[in-house]
């Protein structure tokens, strides 16, 4: 397998490109870090942060899901094995 391709073929596989890829998956990470560090303080003051987590999953989810750019699937791999079962 070429090494390379372990870099490229998720990102194509979403349609985008290896760079835009890691900045997307970046801004992706930090927006779940603070609205994970949200909920914990929420679960210890519950009066704060009350709509943050969920609307953290639903701006992700519309970002990623609903307004993904899909590529055309590619071919399997020759060279890869299919397991009988």
């Amino acid at each position: 397998m070429n090494p390379l391709r372990a870099f490229t073929e998720h990102p194509a596989s979403v349609g985008e490109s290896y760079t835009e890829h890691m900045a997307r998956a970046t801004c992706f990470g930090v927006r779940m870090i603070g609205a994970g560090l949200a909920c914990l303080v929420h679960a210890l003051l519950p009066f704060l942060f009350v709509r943050t987590g969920s609307a953290a999953i639903a701006e992700l989810n519309d970002r990623m899901v609903a307004n993904r750019r899909v590529a055309p699937p590619s071919p399997p791999l020759a060279s890869t094995p299919r397991l009988p079962f």
